[in-house]
C-alpha cells in the first residue's frame, strides 16, 4: 500500500472535539487505500505548561528529565487519536518515539534525527494496522533516554518518517490554509500560494514565516519530500492548501514569491576595532560560543587600522551578545571603543527563485523603500534573497509596500 504521512499540529489536536475533526479527515485518507503514520504534538499550550512546571521544579534542570517531562504531552494526543480511530472502526495504533524506534542524537532539548528504521511499523502494517498514530517531537538516544528535538519538533518528526518510508506525500496540518505571500495580518493583499519551491520556503522559514519549522524544510529539500501545508479547521479538496515541492514542478512563478519579516531584531556595532587578520574570528568565536544567533554582518571602511563591526541578533540574546563582547575584551582577545546596541530594528526580506534570472530586484526594493521614506541600515543578499534591517516602526509600511511594488497580489 502507499504511505501517506499527516501531521497535525498543537490547535488541530487541542481539544477531544479536534482531535475527533482530525481523525475523521484520517480515515478519509485510509478509505483512499493508503496505510497512514500520523504524526501528533502536544495539545496546544501543553508544552508551555510541562516546561513551567520543570522551571518550578528545578530551574537549573537535568536536560535528561527536562525531556522525561516535556514529550509526555505528545504520549497523551497519540493514545487519544488512537483510540477516536478504533472507535471509528479503524485498525490504529499509538507509537512512543523509542517503541519505533527514531533514534537521536544525545543532544538533550535539542536532539537531531540519525534514523529511524521502518521494520517494525511496516510489520505492523502487513498485520492489518492502517495507522500507525506516532508521538512527534521525540526519540531515543544512544544511552536508551527519551530526547526531544526542540520546538517545532513535530514538523521535523513528519517529514523524517516519510522520507524514511518513502511517503507519496507530507501533509501538515496546522491553523492556517497554506502559506501565503507574507503575513496576512500585516497587509489584507497577501495572497496564498498553490505552489512554492523548496528553496524559497526555506528562506522564507529561516527569515520569520511561522508556517513551517525551518529544519523540516530542509530535510524535506535534502530528501525530495513533497509537503502540503493544510488548514485543520477547514474543508479539503485535492487542490486545497500549498504544496512544498521541487523547483522543476513549478511552471510559472513571481520573480519574487513572498515577504518576510522578523520583528524582534537587534543591531549591534562594536566601535573602533583594530583592522587585522583574525579580528572576525575574534568577535563571532565567543558570539557563537555564548549562543548568540548572529544574521548580517557588516564590516566598515578601515582607518587608520581600525574599523567598526555591525551585526544583527535577535533582541532577547542582546545581553548575551554585550557579556560575550565585554568578557572577550577583559581577556585581551579583541579591544573596541564601544559597543552600541540598537534594539529597535525590524528584518524585512525578499524571497524567490525568479531573482537569478531577473536583473533589478534589488534596486526596485531599495526605490520602494526609499519613496515610503523606509531609511536602509544593514543590507545582505543572497542568490535568492534580499535582506534590509530598518526601523521597526516602519516594519509593515515597508512590509505592505513591497508587497504591493512586487504585485504580489496577483498570480504569476
Amino acid at each position: 500500500m502507499p504511505v501517506l504521512v499527516m501531521k497535525f499540529g498543537g490547535t488541530s489536536v487541542a481539544t477531544l472535539d479536534r482531535i475527533k475533526r482530525a481523525a475523521k479527515r484520517v480515515g478519509v485518507e485510509v478509505a483512499k487505500g493508503y496505510d497512514v503514520i500520523v504524526i501528533v504534538s502536544a495539545m496546544s499550550g501543553e508544552t508551555n505548561k510541562l516546561v513551567g512546571f520543570v522551571g518550578e521544579t528545578s530551574p537549573l534542570y537535568d536536560a535528561r528529565e527536562y525531556d522525561a517531562v516535556v514529550s509526555s504531552g505528545e504520549n497523551v494526543t497519540a493514545g487519544l487519536m488512537a483510540l477516536t480511530l478504533q472507535e471509528m472502526d479503524v485498525p490504529a495504533r499509538s507509537w512512543q518515539g523509542w517503541q519505533v524506534p527514531v533514534k537521536t542524537t544525545s543532544a538533550h532539548s535539542s536532539a537531531r534525527i540519525e534514523e529511524i528504521p521502518t521494520d517494525n511499523i511496516t510489520a505492523k502494517f502487513g498485520e492489518g494496522m492502517k495507522v500507525a498514530v506516532v508521538a512527534g517531537f521525540q526519540g531515543v538516544s544512544p544511552e536508551g533516554r527519551i530526547t526531544t528535538l526542540g520546538r517545532g519538533g513535530s514538523d521535523t518528526t513528519a517529514v523524517a518518517f516519510a522520507a524514511a518510508f518513502e511517503a507519496e506525500r507530507c501533509d501538515i496540518y496546522t491553523d492556517v490554509d497554506g502559506v501565503y505571500t507574507t503575513d496576512p495580518r500585516v497587509t489584507d493583499k497577501a495572497r496564498k500560494l498553490d505552489k512554492i519551491a523548496f528553496e524559497e520556503m526555506l528562506e522564507l522559514a529561516s527569515l520569520g514565516a511561522k508556517v513551517l519549522q525551518t529544519r523540516s524544510v530542509e530535510l524535506a529539500m535534502r530528501y525530495k519530500v513533497r509537503l502540503r501545508v493544510l488548514s485543520s479547521f477547514e474543508e479539503q479538496s485535492d487542490e486545497a492548501g500549498t504544496l512544498v515541492c521541487a523547483e522543476e514542478e513549478i511552471m510559472e512563478s513571481n520573480v519574487v514569491a513572498g515577504v518576510a519579516f522578523s520583528r524582534d531584531e537587534a543591531k549591534m556595532t562594536l566601535i573602533s576595532v583594530a583592522d587585522r587578520p583574525g579580528i572576525a574570528a575574534a568577535i563571532f568565536g565567543p558570539l557563537s560560543e555564548a549562543g548568540v544567533n548572529v544574521d548580517m554582518i557588516v564590516q566598515n571602511i578601515s582607518e587608520e587600522g581600525r574599523t567598526d563591526m555591525t551585526f544583527s541578533c535577535p533582541v532577547d540574546q542582546v545581553a548575551r551578545a554585550e557579556k560575550a563582547m565585554e568578557e572577550a575584551k577583559a581577556a585581551g582577545d579583541i579591544n573596541f571603543h564601544d559597543l552600541v546596541a540598537d534594539q529597535n530594528v525590524a528584518k524585512v526580506s525578499i524571497v524567490g527563485i525568479g531573482m537569478r534570472s531577473h536583473a533589478g530586484v534589488a534596486a526596485k526594493m531599495f526605490e520602494t523603500l526609499r519613496d515610503e521614506g523606509v531609511n536602509i541600515k544593514v543590507i545582505t543578499t543572497s542568490e535568492i534573497k534580499v535582506s534590509v534591517l530598518i526601523d521597526r516602526k516602519y516594519m509593515e509600511l515597508a512590509v505592505q509596500s513591497l508587497h504591493d511594488a512586487f504585485g504580489l497580489d496577483q498570480a504569476a
